[in-house]
């Protein structure tokens, strides 16, 4: 009876190690496994994978796939002369470095530049840099996967709630501490006070209307031209197309705006205004008419010219629109 029970328990013994010996060896020839060990390799030493052609096809569109990928399309090799594309590396770090320690391998953050993965862009059929994708554990990449950046921007928590919209995982942004603006604000304060200090027994232009008017105005410009929406969407300051060199400082959409746009509006605002003070000042001029004639025709030039370029950055955001003066 003895013998026999020994006999089961080898015979169990046996077959237990044959089984586990299958399941590691499965586990071995299974290429998704190894794909997805080798992508958390790579994420454990940087936030961000770069990624090649090749490394791009086998890893992101390779087929199993059992987690997404956030891939970055860029340009940052100096000679493309990419500005915008160092600012939406920037910020896709700071998401890429927010979500690395999570202990998941259900999404990675990867990055292909142009130069690394010309092919890429033409497999995708893009001639513009930076793009934002995701790319689904199953299917293809649909519209909603490229991410707006021209509506939205690309400041790390826009990326990160595009991120959770289209996979369902939530990343809180931790961005490093920055002081430099507290300082230069702590500097602006000590500027003013020393020159208040210095000037404490005169003090007469803080009753000045013309300084008062300036700086109302200054504020006024800057809110009309777009400052705060630059502060909230945080937009690039141009954009140049990678393929063809081209640099727009004007978004072609009225949904978007680029910081070189919001300056041209800024300074067209302040000319547009300096025109009507001339004409105004022209009536209070004593002595020669001439002089008059002079200040209104140059406060009138001044208006017509600089609002008919503010009316054509109108035109060039609002297609259709039917109205122009002087310029196209």
């Amino acid at each position: 009876m003895e013998s026999k029970m020994w006999k089961l328990l080898l015979v169990g013994t046996f077959l237990a190690v044959i089984c586990f010996c299958h399941a590691v060896q499965k586990k071995k020839d299974d290429p998704l496994a190894e794909r997805v060990q080798q992508m958390m390799d790579w994420n454990s030493k940087k936030p961000v994978i770069r990624m090649n052609g090749e490394k791009f096809k086998q890893y992101v569109r390779g087929v199993p796939r059992n987690y997404s990928v956030i891939v970055m399309l860029t340009a940052l090799q100096p000679q493309r002369q990419c500005s915008v594309c160092k600012q939406a590396n920037d910020e896709f770090t700071i998401v890429a470095n927010s979500w690395r320690y999570s202990q998941t391998n259900k999404l990675f953050f990867a990055m292909v530049d142009f130069d690394e993965g010309s092919d890429v862009f033409q497999q995708l059929k893009l001639n513009t840099a930076p793009v934002f994708m995701h790319f689904p554990p199953k299917g293809k990449p649909k519209k909603a996967d490229t991410m707006d950046i021209h509506r939205v921007g690309f400041v790390a928590e826009q990326i990160a709630r595009w991120v959770q919209e289209r996979t369902d995982i939530q990343i809180r942004v931790f961005r490093p501490p920055n002081y430099s603006g507290t300082l230069a604000l702590a500097l602006l304060f000590s500027l003013v006070g020393g020159l208040l200090y210095m000037k404490r027994n005169n003090l007469e232009f803080l009753y000045n209307k013309t300084f008062w008017g300036i700086a109302a105005l200054s504020v006024i410009f800057a809110m009309t031209s777009g400052q705060m929406w630059n502060h909230i969407r945080g937009p690039p300051v141009m954009h140049k197309n990678p393929s063809t060199g081209a640099i727009h400082y004007i978004h072609g959409s009225s949904q978007g705006q680029f910081v070189a746009e919001t300056y041209m509006v800024f300074l067209l605002n302040a000319a547009i205004v300096g025109g009507f003070i001339l004409m105004s000042e022209a009536n209070n001029l004593k002595g020669d008419p001439g002089k008059k004639r002079v200040f209104a025709l140059v406060g009138l030039g001044c208006v017509a010219v600089f609002f008919s370029l503010l009316l054509s950055i109108f035109r060039s955001k609002y297609q259709g629109y039917p109205y122009s003066f002087l310029f196209k």
